[in-house]
């Protein structure tokens, strides 16, 4: 349950004797502070005949505003340093589950496009360099939770930013190691003496999205081949006339944040159960 109380002394001992009188324990709290006013986050395990509401009603007696509640289980009670801690281990071991981690971390949703209650929900809006992680839920977030989010960011970034490979002279002898890239009607490739190294081709929606597939040859990769790729692939889909470009892959595949980071690009990710999503919107480019 969280609520928002006045900033004053005894604010907080009168809901908690509320809930006492009540036979509504407290297992756990948690302080958010402000200004003037302090959102409290509570569990509480309350009578067996009690329904949500009933909570609600008692806290907004006791002075809460702003109150939400949500049914929990006793995973809740885990030590709050001890989660930030596993989701920081959990984002360095794999950067590209950032959104699914925090949207779990903060019990929110990574960009819920498309929900009846996105009118409603609050947003809390996180940067990896050029790339937006959007999470949304219906409890606002606390100041406290913004700036914790943009700490893991800036940790992801910071992370992705140091393993940036240095560019590393092309495989074979005779050749310089800048491949000639060469825009098509439906693909752009990436040629090393008349051979193809990479390519990135798209199919076109009925919303005007882009939709690519982006290769590159093994031995050619970590050489920035990949960014070219998507960079003239986004200029083609402007001239195009294409609303966004849309790049997906396996949830499991690392090389796709650094591969937009590398690029500039601003774009908003999404990671499902076993793919991860990454829209490009061309309309916003300036230059590109």
């Amino acid at each position: 349950m969280r609520t928002t109380l006045a900033d004053r002394p005894g604010a907080l001992a009168e809901l908690t004797t509320a809930c006492g009188a009540a036979g509504v324990n407290i297992l756990a709290l948690q302080v958010f502070p402000g200004v003037d006013r302090v959102t409290d986050e509570l569990v509480l395990r309350t009578p067996d005949d009690w329904e949500l509401a009933d909570l609600a009603e008692l806290v907004e007696h006791s002075g809460g505003s702003r109150v939400s509640v949500l049914p929990c289980t006793e995973a809740t009670l885990g030590d709050q340093p001890t989660r930030y801690v596993l989701a920081a281990r959990s984002i360095l071991a794999q950067p590209a589950s950032f959104p699914d981690v925090v949207a779990h971390l903060f019990d929110a949703e990574a960009d819920p496009a498309g929900s009846p209650l996105e009118p409603l929900l609050d947003a809390m809006d996180l940067e990896i360099g050029d790339v937006s992680v959007q999470l949304r839920r219906t409890v606002p977030f606390t100041a406290a939770e913004h700036a914790r989010g943009a700490a893991l960011a800036e940790l992801v970034t910071d992370v992705l930013a140091a393993a940036q490979p240095r560019p590393a002279p092309a495989p074979g002898a005779g050749d310089d190691g800048a491949p000639t890239l060469e825009t098509g009607e439906v693909a752009v490739s990436a040629h090393v003496g008349g051979v193809v190294v990479g390519s990135a081709s798209w199919t076109v929606d009925d919303e005007r999205a882009w939709h690519l597939d982006l290769v590159v040859d093994p031995a050619w990769r970590r050489r920035g081949i990949g960014s070219r790729l998507l960079v003239e692939s986004v200029r083609a889909a402007r001239t195009g006339g294409a609303e966004e470009l849309v790049v997906r892959t396996s949830a499991d595949n690392q090389a796709v944040l650094p591969l937009v980071l590398g690029t500039g690009l601003r774009g908003r990710i999404r990671m499902g159960a076993d793919d991860l999503t990454v829209r490009i919107s061309v309309r916003r480019l300036v230059g590109a």
